[in-house]
């Protein structure tokens, strides 16, 4: 026993650095790991919640392009009915104009050269015309 009270403060002193040294790498990994857990958790919440803005958004552009192509089918079914019904129009104008053609040329055809008469027979799949022209 030969130690003196020197050398035990040293030992001590030398005890107590090792152990605060031993302490601070300890708390330092903990804090680490801490830090590394939390870290990971907050990826997680970013990567579920980019995905579920990504899922919005893509809603949004399916809701947006149905009702593009509903408006661009009520702009297409509009214009066909328009065309429709300016068709209708120039056709029902030109059996007008041609039904007083018609009149007129029978009037005409009565008034200048005398009466038409005549008979028809139809049979099966022929016509028989039989006409008589009268001049008066």
């Amino acid at each position: 026993m030969g130690e003196t009270l020197e050398t035990r403060a040293m030992d001590t002193q030398t005890l107590e650095k090792a152990a605060v040294r031993i302490q601070s790498w300890w708390r330092g990994n903990n804090v680490r790991r801490t830090l590394l857990h939390a870290a990971l958790r907050a990826w997680v919440i970013q990567c579920w919640w980019r995905s579920i803005q990504a899922k919005t958004l893509e809603q949004r552009r399916r809701l947006a392009l149905r009702l593009y192509s509903c408006q661009e089918w009520a702009v297409v079914k509009m214009q066909a009915q328009v065309r429709m019904w300016q068709a209708r129009r120039r056709f029902l104008q030109a059996r007008q104009a041609a039904c007083i053609i018609q009149a007129h040329w029978r009037w005409h055809a009565s008034q200048s050269r005398g009466l038409i008469q005549g008979c028809y027979e139809v049979r099966a799949r022929q016509m028989e015309l039989d006409i008589e022209i009268l001049m008066t």
